[in-house]
């Protein structure tokens, strides 16, 4: 974590992580990008609509599972923080968890290739930020993955609307 820390400590990458860590807090981002997708997309309602209750019900788990876990942060003093968290509990991510359950929901919107590098750079943009271990961070992308698998199944087994 540190060494990874001061290769990208100059430059952009802590501004960028910075900003993309504020969007997916409480995965409020994720949330009104599907419910905002939603009002103007209504070919692909159902779509939009499975990125909000993905990246919810991810974010939810993932507070819940952090509470049975009570694995504190990172408290190394050469590893630098820089973003506050709403808590000192770090495992999942959840982060990591609400995106990677959007981005996942997003696939038939955006292509594979762009969920992933979405799901990636906020795993990259937690461990930089210095608020959690690559496990955490992994964690998280297994849990939202899982998340949104399973709403999609339950969707689809409902029948279109």
């Amino acid at each position: 974590m540190r060494r990874w820390q001061r290769l990208t400590a100059r430059g952009p990458a802590p501004v960028l992580a910075r900003r993309y860590s504020a969007f997916g807090e409480h995965a409020a981002g994720w949330i009104l990008l599907g419910l905002g997708g939603a009002l103007l997309d209504r070919r692909r309602r159902e779509a939009w609509l499975g990125v909000a209750a993905s990246a919810f019900a991810a974010h939810a788990s993932a507070v819940l599972l952090k509470r049975v876990v009570r694995r504190v942060r990172p408290e190394d003093p050469r590893v630098t923080v820089y973003v506050g968290t709403p808590s000192r509990l770090s495992f999942p991510s959840a982060h990591v968890s609400s995106t990677t359950a959007a981005a996942t929901a997003l696939v038939p919107i955006i292509g594979a290739p762009a969920a992933v590098t979405t799901a990636g750079a906020m795993m990259l943009a937690r461990v930089l930020l210095g608020v959690h271990y690559p496990t955490d961070v992994a964690a998280g992308a297994g849990l939202g993955y899982g998340v949104a698998r399973v709403l999609r199944g339950r969707l689809a087994a409902r029948g279109p609307r």
